[in-house]
């Protein structure tokens, strides 16, 4: 018996686990061969995202107001003496030149003079009956001396306080009209945010009525009603080349107060905020993996969002659509 068969066999009879020595592993045996490196055909291709870059541009600080459109003041056209209002050639609303006729006035007696005659001529019978009707209707006419109100200077009809063939006292007011150049718009801004305004800085009307949008700037701001009000009325001038329609227009003023330079910004579906803690992060894509950023905003315009920290960089790629609940560190595929 070998040597080798006689420890074994004492191994045995001990109770002794018997040693074996094992050889290295035959790399062309498959049962002790390392396992195949994945195919990339059946790897996660991740969770499709869509993604946009991070930009720098200039943001507005703007404040609001609400308002309506005024003027400074108005004139009044009045009747100059008691009479018939024949002819109102504007209404309200409409834009004059300067010497424009606006309204027909008659006196009072020539208009009865001239009524009589014509009803005297619907009446006459006889030749002669008819022709002493109508030397009295010339005669009438010829008095009949119309007076030709006219705007002193251009502008807007705001109102008018007689209609056609109404009669009319003397000094009555006629029509009131406002000047183009005392067109203003009154914003009321919450007095928190009135620290910031300034007269000469830009602002933008935006009213109900249409899609125009009519530049002014501010004027100042003006005392408030009551020392309890949370807001207080700022003056706008409009611009001498837009300028709204009418008086009584409501609508918003956005104030520019200052103006932030080469700011960082991503749309606004980037940024996600919890509701609980307050906070707001983003997920920015590398190597093809989300990785979550913790950021503080800024300013908010046009679906944009200021990230004042940490500093992005233009071009870093941020995931806007299908972050929420993606893990940290989880592989996304861009979808374009």
């Amino acid at each position: 018996m070998s040597r080798a068969h006689v420890l074994a066999a004492i191994a045995l009879s001990s109770g002794i686990p018997a040693l074996t020595c094992a050889r290295p592993a035959d790399p062309a045996n498959g049962a002790n061969a390392s396992p195949h490196p994945p195919d990339p055909a059946t790897a996660d291709p991740g969770t499709p995202v869509k993604v946009a870059a991070v930009e720098r541009a200039t943001l507005a600080l703007t404040v609001s107001g609400q308002g309506r459109t005024e003027a400074l003041a108005q004139q009044k056209i009045r009747a100059p003496f008691k009479g018939i209002l024949r002819e109102l050639r504007v209404a309200d609303g409409d834009r004059v030149r300067k010497g424009q006729v606006l309204v027909v006035l008659v006196a009072q007696e020539s208009q009865a003079a001239l009524t009589g005659a014509q009803a005297l001529l619907r009446a006459a019978q006889t030749p002669e009956e008819q022709g002493d009707a109508r030397r009295a209707l010339q005669l009438a006419r010829r008095g009949l001396v119309p007076a030709y109100l006219r705007a002193p200077e251009a502008g807007v009809i705001v109102s008018h306080g007689a209609d056609e063939g109404s009669l009319v006292a003397e000094a009555q007011d006629l029509v009131s009209m406002a000047a183009g150049d005392s067109f203003v718009f009154r914003a009321d801004v919450v007095q928190t945010d009135l620290g910031r305004i300034r007269a000469g800085q830009p602002a933008e009307v935006h009213l109900a009525t249409g899609s125009s949008t009519y530049s002014g700037t501010v004027h100042g701001v003006l005392p408030a009603a009551s020392a309890n009000d949370l807001t207080a009325p700022v003056r706008i001038d409009f611009s001498s080349s837009t300028l709204p329609e009418r008086l009584g227009l409501f609508g918003t003023a956005i104030i520019t107060v200052g103006v932030r330079q080469e700011v960082p910004i991503v749309p606004a579906p980037a940024v996600l905020r919890d509701d609980i803690t307050g906070l707001s992060q983003l997920a920015v894509v590398s190597q093809g993996k989300a990785h979550w950023q913790r950021v503080s905003t800024g300013l908010a315009q046009g679906g944009r969002v200021e990230i004042t920290e940490p500093p992005l960089q233009p071009g870093t790629q941020v995931i806007v659509q299908g972050q929420v609940g993606l893990p940290d560190g989880a592989p996304v595929q861009v979808e374009p």
